[in-house]
């Protein structure tokens, strides 16, 4: 956004046109066919020499470079809309009227202010738009055509995409790994990149037959010193999308989600049964880490240092044997106080402790009488209905303490928070230890 809030130094306005108060409004349209179309310094010198020629009177010289395609999405000429109806401008040079807009909703907006005498001419390197019937219309016509070019030109580099992708040649900037053909005879076409092309077949190799995770292919390409054609090492976001794309076996999709694939014409990295099997790891990867996050005590705990809610975290260990380790930690969220200096403690030991708290809390602090009767009710139809015999266990045998020890330690998730729910006071944790609130 760039304003010139000065009249051009020699313009001066003809008693004509004194009364028409101008802002020169220039804009470098940024469509690939329009190469050609004089830039903005070129556009205001040939404004201001029109101006000076027809003594037009030039407030404010306004430049920009946002599309007009889109409604509403050029600020410059927005401002300058709400200062033609706040009365500053009553008129405006630029050099042709699509530069004005190419969509109905601006152009509707220039109509309009004239219909309503705030905007009183439009004037064009060769021609002039004032309030009348018929220099309106054929403002109107003239915009409508720019719109109309892009439009067709819409419908054209959709239509030229398409076939491009059914000749198996790839419309977008090539993937790590490949490089853009440069030859404007050969667009579309891709090539490997020398460089690149034999670190992302090892990478698909090390995940398929090494057992790699995405975090450990991503500390191995910074080992490497792998980067992108940018010269930027790839993001852990990166690693995981790089192992899901097709293209490296030959294949692709477009558009993205639309379902229609296509055979490409570039050579492949790695084979279809490495990328599948890929997959198959990454899968099996997820579906542990995604059944890994389920954590028994969240939100029963606050911070004993800050007050904010207790989260968890996990840690995922795998030993060369295959074996997978799970590890939890509860902390703080320092949702109320970013630099709390809780310190995390093991879901081990904080059972532990929630075990040594049921020996020293009032059993009526506790309310699952009522649930260990419940169990009771069930396995007795159990026995009564499978086995056929009538159960001897009773409530009273039942020790609640060790009933609420077993649940902490060998119940299921769901179980484990039924238990602490009943709890009347909320669990604090405090510097590695727990206890209830007062």
């Amino acid at each position: 956004m760039e304003y010139a809030n000065a009249t051009p130094a020699g313009v001066i306005a003809s008693p004509q046109t004194a009364d028409v108060r101008y802002c020169l409004y220039a804009r470098k349209s940024t469509e690939s066919d329009e190469k050609q179309a004089l830039s903005i310094d070129s556009q205001i010198k040939e404004m201001l020499a029109i101006a000076e020629r027809e003594k037009l009177n030039i407030i404010e010289i306004r430049r920009e470079s946002h599309s007009a395609k889109a409604v509403g999405q050029r600020p410059v000429f927005n401002s300058m809309i709400d200062d033609i109806r706040l009365g500053k401008f009553t008129g405006i040079l630029t050099w042709a009227p699509d530069r004005l807009s190419r969509n109905a909703g601006d152009l509707g907006a220039l109509v309009d202010l004239m219909d309503q005498k705030l905007l009183r001419e439009i004037k064009t390197y060769g021609q002039r738009f004032a309030n009348n019937p018929n220099e309106k219309f054929l403002l109107m016509i003239l915009c409508s055509q720019a719109k109309l070019e892009n439009d067709n030109k819409s419908l054209n580099v959709k239509r030229g995409l398409r076939t491009r992708v059914e000749m198996g040649l790839w419309p977008a900037p090539a993937p790590t790994g490949y490089l853009n053909e440069k030859r404007t005879d050969r667009k579309g076409y891709v090539l490997l990149d020398p460089k690149r092309a034999p670190i992302i077949k090892h990478m698909f190799e090390k995940v398929a037959h090494e057992n790699y995770s995405g975090r450990q292919i991503y500390l191995w390409l910074k080992k490497v010193g792998f980067t992108s054609t940018s010269k930027k090492p790839l993001a852990l976001g990166n690693v995981y999308r790089l192992l899901r794309i097709p293209f490296y076996y030959g294949r692709f999709e477009y558009p993205k989600n639309s379902g229609k694939w296509y055979t490409g014409k570039h050579t492949p990295i790695i084979t279809k049964e490495l990328f599948d099997k890929v997959q198959e790891k990454i899968n099996e990867n997820l579906a542990l880490k995604t059944k890994s996050k389920e954590f028994a005590f969240t939100k029963l705990m606050k911070c004993g240092l800050c007050g904010s809610g207790i989260t968890a975290d996990e840690k995922i260990k795998t030993q060369k044997n295959g074996n997978v380790h799970r590890y939890v930690y509860y902390g703080c969220t320092r949702f109320h106080d970013k630099s709390c200096k809780n310190t995390y403690l093991r879901e081990e030991e904080l059972i532990r402790q929630l075990q040594d708290m049921m020996d020293q809390i009032d059993l009526d602090e506790i309310e699952i009488k009522q649930k260990i009767k419940s169990e009771i009710e069930r396995h007795k139809r159990f026995e009564a209905g499978l086995l056929g015999k009538k159960s001897q266990i009773k409530a009273s045998n039942i020790d609640m303490r060790n009933y609420a020890k077993y649940i902490l330690d060998q119940g299921t998730i769901i179980e484990k928070r039924e238990l602490l729910s009943c709890l009347k006071s909320k669990i604090v944790l405090k510097d590695k230890l727990i206890s209830l609130e007062n």
